[in-house]
């Protein structure tokens, strides 16, 4: 009986990443065994591909995660190169997707490569795909996104000239696999008593520990007050955030100044309270009240070394610590359903929890412009009034006559 192919970790962290311009790969010996003929050149172009978007973490991250997993099942289950894959490959590789088989599912999120005798080799612990919540279902949401990856990556492969043709752009009736929403989908995000025991949870690791946690509590105020992604918090080639990214206006208010998704720079408006937290985390850094204007010093700072934080990862992982150290306290108090709720947020559910809290009570159009997004009908999809009155109506219909 042959052995199930194990995947493996094709691409490592932004930060990790050599320059594939500078530095072809010469081999895939380390990553997959018995390759298809021409997978050197797939892995090269796709490399080439990815390192193009390095000035925007999210989209590296997103973009990486697709084309890792189809390159994965090109080599390993269709044994065939890009130069190979037809219209037909790409729906069988939704199917593949929709249900991988169990031993490419993992059941936490691990590193794709590891440190070891001062290389980098990947972690026999990762996997492809991952269910923390048991059994493996792919979203709609994933679905579109590897739809619209993929495209985008043939398309390049046409103008490199390695492909002729783009075959998901063959499929013509994709509607079999994404299906179209006739209400708007209901936003991730935490509730007021998961916030205020994730914040309570911050703010006695601060007090506990000021030294590393202090930081911890910032970053957990600035997700939620700013609404800032997790990329727009870590240094990057794009932009380096500072404490003079926060500005006082000529009429006394504050603002700070951020690039975010697609290189839009923006100014977000900044609370009284968001600059009580920039007070208190600059006070245990022993610094002045409020920065100074061009002060360069690091937004986030590293707890060991000089300057700022450069990897996502990090800025995770303080967060989920935090959530880890909130769900804990929620079983306590016997909230199960909440702690069960909590285990399954990620960081961008902080930005999710701001928006909708502040668009009850501001116009749509300040939390917009605040928010970054391009248009009234995305923040319209965090107002759940309509939703709540939808319900309502609802709640006390009879069955019986």
């Amino acid at each position: 009986m042959n052995k199930p192919k194990q995947p493996s970790a094709l691409f490592d962290t932004l930060e990790e990443m050599p320059n594939p311009f500078k530095h072809p790969v010469r081999t895939l010996d380390a990553l997959v065994a018995n390759s298809p003929e021409n997978a050197l050149a797939d892995y090269q172009y796709a490399s080439e591909f990815l390192y193009s978007y390095r000035g925007s973490p999210d989209t590296f991250s997103t973009y990486r995660r697709e084309i890792e997993h189809f390159l994965q099942w090109s080599w390993l289950i269709a044994d065939k190169s890009l130069v190979d894959i037809k219209r037909e490959d790409i729906e069988s590789y939704v199917a593949f997707a929709k249900e991988p088989p169990k031993h490419w599912i993992g059941d936490k999120n691990v590193a794709r490569f590891i440190s070891q005798a001062g290389l980098r080799v990947p972690n026999p612990q990762w996997r492809p795909y991952v269910s923390t919540q048991g059994e493996y279902a792919i979203s709609q949401s994933a679905l579109q996104s590897l739809f619209s990856v993929l495209s985008s990556f043939f398309n390049f492969l046409i103008q490199e000239s390695y492909l002729a043709a783009n075959p998901v752009s063959q499929i013509r009736q994709k509607s079999k696999f994404l299906r179209k929403q006739q209400s708007k989908k209901q936003v991730r995000r935490l509730s007021p008593q998961q916030w205020h025991y994730v914040l309570a949870g911050a703010e006695e690791l601060a007090e506990k520990d000021p030294a590393n946690h202090e930081r911890t509590l910032f970053i957990m105020n600035a997700l939620f007050a700013m609404y800032l992604r997790v990329s727009e918090l870590v240094e990057t080639p794009r932009w380096a955030p500072q404490m003079g990214h926060f500005q006082r206006d000529s009429d006394g208010n504050w603002w700070f100044l951020t690039v975010g998704k697609g290189n839009k720079e923006r100014e977000i408006s900044v609370s009284d309270n968001m600059l009580d937290a920039l007070r208190r985390y600059r006070d245990s850094r022993g610094m002045t009240a409020l920065p100074l204007p061009g002060e360069a010093t690091p937004l986030i700072h590293k707890t060991r070394g000089k300057g700022g934080i450069t990897s996502t990862r990090q800025i995770r992982a303080i967060v989920q610590k935090t959530f880890d150290f909130a769900e804990e306290k929620l079983r306590a108090a016997h909230l199960i359903e909440e702690a069960d709720r909590l285990a399954a947020a990620t960081v961008h559910w902080l930005r999710h929890t701001g928006i909708s809290e502040d668009v009850k009570s501001r116009p749509r159009e300040h939390v917009r412009d605040d928010a970054g997004h391009g248009s009234s009908a995305i923040t319209d999809r965090y107002i759940d009034i309509e939703r709540a009155e939808r319900h309502a109506s609802a709640k006390e219909k009879p069955i019986k006559s």
